[in-house]
């Protein structure tokens, strides 16, 4: 059940073993591999739903300015590749192209079974900003309306990186070293990178404000019934349950609020699109899995 690797790391530091035991609870001893008590993101009625990575429900709530009625659901994961799991694993979504700016489902590829009708990895070649080492909001924007003028009759899923690390804003990059390519929240945790919590949380809310605009302009431009949403929250140093430790970031298997309870926000503009279900577009697919993990070092993956 435990790698060598992760053994020696709870030695190391007594803070994972907490941390895992703690997983366990919420977990219900390993007998769930995502939150069971979120909901089916594909069971929902809507043409095009726009995730906002690791984008906590009150932050969007207070934050947000976007058209519509705003929600709150619970996800089925705490992080992204959770998320990917409790959605997408087992299912044929042919009606669906996905628009992803996040290489997780790349990198988990062997282990997620599903077929969309087209996954768009915008994350790959030109869409990818080596100054701000992530995937731009407009850039995505941009990627979701051609997926929307070449597959009319789909079901538009795009996944945006923000307000996910690195961070955009003035606050972002005075106190965010963006060369930094082995980020992760555990260095805030321990205090290793002397970042105030307040900074923290300043510069995610500034990551929130760098995407709404992009995501307000998908709403008017691509049509019909429109979501937006999030794959997980964040933690800032709020304290989990049942070992009462404070948590930063996004770690798998721990369902607390700030990190389950996520927006769902709805727009109507429009028509609704008649949504037909075609077999996968065949592409002959490079082997790219070394780019993602790079790409995936950068947004604070991957120890």
């Amino acid at each position: 059940m435990y790698s060598i690797k992760g053994i020696k790391k709870g030695l190391a530091n007594p803070r994972y073993i907490a941390q895992e035991a703690n997983r366990l609870f919420y977990r219900r001893l390993h007998t769930w591999s995502y939150n069971e008590h979120g909901m089916d993101f594909f069971e929902a009625d809507w043409d095009n739903m726009l995730i906002l990575d690791a984008c906590r429900y009150d932050l969007f709530d207070r934050t947000s300015t976007l058209p519509g009625e705003t929600t709150a659901v619970q996800s089925r994961g705490s992080s992204t590749w959770e998320f990917l799991r409790g959605n997408f694993d087992g299912k044929r979504l042919l009606d669906t192209v996905y628009v992803t700016a996040s290489p997780m489902l790349y990198r988990h590829r062997d282990g997620i079974d599903v077929k969309f009708h087209e996954v768009v990895e915008v994350w790959k070649d030109s869409g990818w900003d080596e100054t701000y080492r992530t995937v731009l909001p407009e850039t995505v924007a941009e990627a979701a309306l051609k997926a929307a003028q070449r597959f009319p009759d789909k079901r538009l899923l795009v996944h945006f990186l923000q307000p996910h690390y690195p961070f955009l804003g003035p606050t972002g990059q005075e106190h965010f070293d963006l060369d930094r390519l082995d980020f992760q929240w555990d260095d805030l945790a321990s205090g290793e990178l002397g970042i105030p919590r307040d900074v923290v949380k300043q510069a995610y809310e500034e990551n929130l404000e760098e995407v709404l605009p992009s995501v307000e302009r998908l709403l008017f431009e691509l049509g019909g019934k429109t979501v937006v949403t999030a794959d997980h929250g964040q933690m800032f140093g709020e304290r989990t349950f049942p070992i009462p430790m404070q948590e930063y970031g996004h770690p798998a298997g721990i369902y607390s609020k700030e990190l389950v309870k996520v927006p769902w926000h709805v727009f109507d503009e429009g028509p609704r699109r008649e949504i037909v279900a075609e077999e996968p577009v065949t592409d002959s697919e490079r082997d790219e899995m070394e780019l993602a993990d790079e790409r995936l070092r950068a947004l604070g993956y991957l120890d």
